[in-house]
């Protein structure tokens, strides 16, 4: 007997401003209770001390989550100087304190060159990949350290927005996979003083930016008037990079039983597209060299 569903069918995303001091997934679960939502998932882990864009994807939005994860993102992080933690946060403990040289404007701006472009990051191990199976940071948390290989990443650009001499607030543009406290670390051992996250705030990830986010109070009281509805963004709203193709009922009809499809108008362009009929999304298809769309990610928005 198949297990009851608990909670409703509730389509769309919500940008969420996360606070901090809580898991991203105490925050998910936050939104998911204010919508009673039977199916929820986030797209991409904030640390407790982050804040900032959180994506929430409610029921079949979460199928597109995985594409979501793969968005670029930008943050605005304030580091410490002269300071090296165990998680390379201030959230963790101090492990050592060392003088700060004197650093030049011209220093600094050649430092954070030296990082922008394709790079390579070594994980921290307090971070949620995993090891064996297990989390790091659960192995980080028993003393135990494992090697972590080299991550190719991309900084887009690092902008200085403010130079106390022990304070550096930055703004960091950055593909997926990027950490900031790694970031962070690496700028200390360039100056050979350390360094560890004191903030950090995303400010971007993919086409959705910090200012059209609400915090949890903000949804809490769109429950309470009611209007929880009016915030959610539509399901393929992240996946508007890839093109949209009308098909007519019978076409659609095939699609949602998983069958290709010929190509409507003589369409050739090879690749993934977005399927709809009568505007309504149906799904992702791949178009294919035999003229025809094979679908790879069908959508029930019912």
């Amino acid at each position: 007997m198949a297990r009851r569903k608990k909670g409703l069918d509730i389509h769309g995303i919500v940008l969420l401003d996360k606070r901090g001091g809580i898991s991203s997934n105490k925050a998910l679960q936050e939104v998911k209770r204010l919508y009673n939502a039977n199916k929820a998932g986030h797209t991409g882990s904030l640390d407790p001390l982050a804040t900032g864009l959180l994506p929430i994807c409610l029921g079949e939005a979460t199928k597109a989550s995985a594409y979501m994860l793969a968005d670029d993102k930008r943050y605005q992080t304030v580091i410490q100087l002269g300071v090296m933690t165990e998680t390379g946060d201030v959230d963790g403990n101090v492990l050592e304190v060392k003088e700060i040289p004197n650093i030049t404007e011209a220093e600094l701006t050649a430092c954070l060159n030296s990082f922008v472009g394709e790079i390579e990051q070594v994980p921290p191990m307090y971070s949620a990949l995993k090891h064996n199976g297990k989390k790091l940071y659960e192995l980080a948390r028993e003393g135990i350290t494992v090697e972590r290989k080299a991550r190719k990443i991309t900084i887009y650009g690092i902008e200085c927005l403010d130079f106390t001499g022990e304070l550096l607030t930055l703004d960091v543009r950055c593909s997926k996979g990027t950490y900031i406290r790694t970031l962070a670390e690496d700028i200390g051992h360039y100056f050979s003083c350390g360094a560890t996250v004191k903030e950090l705030r995303r400010t971007g990830a993919g086409d959705f930016n910090l200012a059209d986010a609400l915090t949890i109070e903000q949804v809490q009281e769109l429950n309470s008037a009611g209007t929880l509805q009016s915030i959610l963004i539509s399901v393929d709203k992240p996946l508007r990079a890839f093109p949209a193709i009308e098909v007519d009922k019978v076409a659609a009809d095939l699609i949602m039983q998983g069958q290709q499809v010929a190509m409507p108008n003589g369409n050739s362009e090879l690749g993934m597209c977005r399927l709809y009929h009568e505007q309504k999304f149906l799904g992702l298809g791949e178009m294919l060299m035999n003229a025809k769309i094979q679908p790879k990610r069908l959508f029930n928005l019912n």
